[in-house]
């Protein structure tokens, strides 16, 4: 497995295409990255912006809201009724009763104002709350609440005055807004309170969308807090010390916390408007941008994975093509053919591939033609080497039958051994038929039969199937021979010869049996061309040699033998029909 993963990885459409797909991972990345931190950074300066709107807009409605009390504080204090009642000693009723309907259009203007209260410096209370739990004395200049209301102007506190006892219930809270009354000589002679219902801050602020978790507070400028949504944060010592760390960061974005502070001073009180606002909305963007850019990161890739397919299939088709005719080589020469469309280098390479097979077909057809002529040279040779024996002992015979004037005998064997160099010639082919051959062999024994007498005897025996089927000439005569003369003639009992032709798939048998002497086949090599003087004579030899220059390696002769019961020839040739 690992070798096979090994030779994918060096395949060039492979390396192609992994490169290729690298480099668009790799420029998809980046890509993906520059605009993921360009949109965030868009977005972010939006949101920016977005809170920073939000917060500086409810703090100008805060301001112009303080800015219109003030208003109002300062067209009651500086009543001329007001003042004249308060700077003499003798207080005139009806002056008082004008002033009690000017508290009650006050409060009637504006449903957040709860009660308007002034307080003379010699501790006498004008208001529209009866039971008022306050601190007076004949000289309210000794009482701290009074005097720091002198001390603070017309600028919004948390009164204390108004909040004896702290209760965790918003509703019973007021803002007071207050403001010195002074006589005509610039003299105190009072001092005005008007609370506004703790519930109008919330009112401003409840629009102010700064997310799911985040939320708004003002602080003033001695750290204490005077508004929050959560009253707990009114009597938490840690979290006021939060909401302090959270000012003193200022305008900031915390990426842990995923916030955005921004900060308002309110011009009419020191107070500070503080916005912490939760970037949700920032979250789902990039969250939204992550998941397109990975989406369009997986398609983009699916397409390149395709295209990059296409492309390097494109590129290397004629390699593998080449690569292909290389391997095939063995079984036979041929062409590439080259490809128009193709790059140059595949195309120079399939030029000069064909050029060379058409070199190596042109020597491969001149070692052919050489070695025909040779293979025909050492055909010739071996049919020369034929024992000349035979033709001079048969006319021998024929002689001597003639001068016993046996002329029955004389004609038979003169037809046979005539018949016998008929088809030892062939009319000069190479090649006969099966039917041929046994023929030959038939006239080879009848002659020899004359001579032998009952000494001999033969069967021939051929399926009808391979009558018509090619060989080489002489291949059966030679070993024939050699079993009559090494295996049967020197025999005290007769000898007797088998021949027989059979089918083995899609080979020929021709398989010459004897009952002769016989001889120990491990006294002998396996190779037949190394044991000639052994098995007697050069016809095994040349049979043997002549087939495989026919046939190849594949076939010839194999030879069983026991000593005292005989031999066994076989020839083996491929099927040759005509």
């Amino acid at each position: 497995m690992k070798r096979f993963t090994s030779k994918m990885m060096k395949k060039l459409r492979v390396q192609i295409a992994l490169h290729y797909l690298m480099a668009s991972a790799l420029t998809l990345l980046l890509m993906g990255f520059i605009l993921y931190a360009s949109i965030s950074s868009v977005v972010l300066k939006e949101a920016v912006t977005t809170t920073e709107n939000a917060v500086d807009k409810s703090g100008m409605y805060i301001d112009l809201y303080i800015d219109r009390l003030k208003a109002v504080s300062s067209l009651l204090s500086e009543n001329p009724q007001l003042v004249s009642y308060l700077s003499n000693t003798k207080r005139d009723p009806l002056a008082k009763k004008d002033i009690y309907t000017s508290i009650d259009t006050t409060i009637a203007s504006d449903s957040f104002i709860k009660s308007v209260i002034i307080v003379s410096k010699d501790g006498q209370i004008l208001s529209n709350e009866r039971n008022l739990n306050m601190s007076m004395s004949s000289d309210m200049m000794k009482e701290q609440w009074y005097t720091s209301a002198i001390h603070s102007g017309s600028m919004p506190v948390l009164t204390s005055a108004r909040m004896q006892k702290f209760s965790m219930d918003k509703d019973s809270w007021v803002i007071s807004i207050s403001r010195e009354i002074k006589n005509t000589q610039g003299e105190n002679i009072g001092v005005l309170l008007i609370d506004i219902e703790y519930k109008v801050i919330d009112d401003y602020l409840a629009n102010l969308d700064l997310g799911k978790t985040g939320f708004s507070f003002i602080i003033n400028d001695n750290s204490e807090v005077v508004y929050h949504k959560d009253p707990v944060y009114f009597r938490d010592v840690a979290k006021q010390n939060t909401l302090r760390n959270i000012v003193a960061n200022k305008d900031s974005y915390d990426t842990k916390q995923n916030t955005l502070t921004h900060t308002y001073p309110l011009k009419n009180a020191d107070w500070l408007l503080v916005g912490v606002s939760s970037q949700d909305g920032l979250l789902a963007i990039k969250k939204q941008l992550l998941e397109i850019f990975l989406l369009v990161g997986i398609v983009l890739q699916i397409i390149a994975a395709i295209s990059v397919g296409l492309f390097a299939g494109r590129i290397t088709a004629p390699f593998q093509k080449l690569e292909k005719a290389m391997q095939e080589i063995e079984n036979g020469l041929s062409e590439v053919p080259i490809d128009d469309k193709g790059c140059y280098e595949a195309q120079s390479l399939a030029r000069h591939f064909n050029l060379m097979i058409q070199k190596i077909e042109k020597l491969m057809q001149e070692i052919t033609e050489k070695e025909k002529h040779l293979r025909s040279s050492e055909i010739n040779v071996l049919h020369s080497q034929i024992n000349p024996h035979f033709l001079y002992n048969t006319l021998d015979t024929i002689v001597w039958m003639a001068e016993f004037n046996n002329s029955e005998k004389v004609i038979e064997i003169t037809k046979a051994l005539a018949q016998f160099f008929r088809l030892s010639l062939s009319g000069g082919k190479e090649l006969t038929t099966v039917e041929n051959e046994l023929d030959h062999v038939r006239q080879y024994l009848f002659i020899q039969q004359e001579r032998y007498g009952d000494q001999m005897a033969y069967d021939i025996v051929c399926d009808d199937a391979l009558m018509q089927m090619q060989m080489p000439k002489i291949l059966v005569q030679p070993i024939v021979e050699n079993a009559l003369y090494h295996g049967i003639r020197g025999m005290a009992h007769q000898g007797h010869i088998e021949i027989r032709a059979e089918e083995s798939a899609s080979d020929i048998l021709l398989i010459v049996k004897d009952n002769g002497e016989g001889f120990d086949l491990t006294q002998i090599d396996q190779n037949v061309s190394n044991n000639v003087a052994k098995l007697g004579g050069v016809g095994i030899k040349n049979v043997d040699e002549r087939i495989k220059l026919y046939y190849g390696e594949a076939y010839g002769i194999t030879i069983d033998s026991i000593v005292g019961s005989g031999t066994t020839v076989t020839i083996k040739i491929p099927q040759n029909r005509v």
